[in-house]
């Protein structure tokens, strides 16, 4: 349903509290609104001119308890101190602030108040100067395009995020990753018992070509219950960027040999949900004993592949 306006109704509870509760609060809480909207009506609100809503009503709109920005339904006590939805639960239905039964009271001033405001994205600092309405700004920030990238490191559950020099620099420092300059690579994976297959067994290799990063990953983990071998490359910036580059995978021995060709994919998808995809290489463990020769007690694979631009 959308927000704000006619369309929203208050319910109240009747057993927990009389008809003049309910007036006296909402009196409370549109004297308090209005108040601040006198006192901030000169600052303006026009975001379109670069003008920040960081004034009263914005901070009318911070939660008490979580201090996130509050969107519909937003919720207020008798005594007309509000909170969000998500809180309003997490508290037990008491309000945090007098203590008082919440009931279920909707705080529609509060929230035709924010249908006028236009406030930043909330990754300005990172370079998003676009100014948008209050409730257009949360849909926004879900798929900006400046919002921090998590950590493409696959070995651990690795909760950095940041942009991505932040995120070269911290593979390198932190996790040790393997930095190569070239659109050329020849990966080496070597396993010394082959029969023993553990999920998430991998290799992580970054590749600096065309003035961007990529990342190849090398990993051997259990599909249903076929142990596999899996290589794919990732790309260090967002999907609409991905689909200008293409890259190529090859692995063989004795006469033989498999090749992919595919678009490398964003790490704003998950490690796993590539995986999980199979958007990659796969080499079923029966076709890497072949290709390793030998005895097949030792799995030797050499997988080559580079990267390219399209036109």
């Amino acid at each position: 349903m959308a927000p704000g306006g006619s369309i929203f109704k208050e319910v109240l509870e009747s057993h927990l509290m009389s008809s003049s509760d309910y007036e006296t609060g909402k009196a409370k809480s549109e004297a308090k609104i209005n108040s601040t909207l006198t006192k901030s009506t000169s600052a303006g609100l026009n975001g379109r001119n670069g003008t920040s809503s960081k004034n009263g009503v914005h901070d009318l709109l911070g939660c008490p308890v979580c201090k996130n920005l509050m969107y519909p339904p937003i919720h207020q006590c008798p005594n007309g101190h509000t909170l969000c939805s998500s809180c309003k639960i997490e508290v037990h239905n008491l309000c945090p602030t007098c203590h008082h039964d919440l009931g279920n009271i909707r705080c529609l001033a509060l929230e035709k108040v924010a249908e006028s405001l236009e406030l930043p994205c909330r990754y300005q600092s990172l370079g998003c100067n676009d100014i948008f309405p209050y409730y257009a700004k949360l849909k926004h920030e879900q798929s900006c395009g400046f919002r921090p990238y998590n950590c493409p490191y696959a070995g651990s559950e690795c909760s950095v995020m940041g942009d991505i020099p932040t995120l070269v620099a911290h593979l390198k420092d932190e996790h040790k990753v393997d930095m190569h300059d070239g659109f050329t690579f020849n990966h080496r994976y070597v396993k010394t018992n082959p029969h023993e297959v553990e999920n998430a067994t991998w290799m992580l290799t970054v590749f600096n070509c065309y003035g961007r990063h990529f990342c190849l990953h090398f990993e051997a983990f259990q599909l249903g219950t076929a142990p596999v071998f899996m290589a794919f490359l990732r790309f260090m910036g967002d999907d609409n960027e991905e689909k200008k580059f293409s890259y190529s995978l090859e692995v063989g021995a004795n006469g033989r040999k498999l090749i992919w060709q595919g678009i490398p994919r964003s790490i704003r998808d998950s490690h796993s949900k590539v995986r999980d995809s199979q958007d990659g290489l796969i080499i079923q463990r029966n076709q890497a004993l072949y290709f390793s020769g030998g005895d097949k007690q030792e799995l030797k694979l050499r997988i080559t592949g580079r990267i390219w631009k399209e036109d």
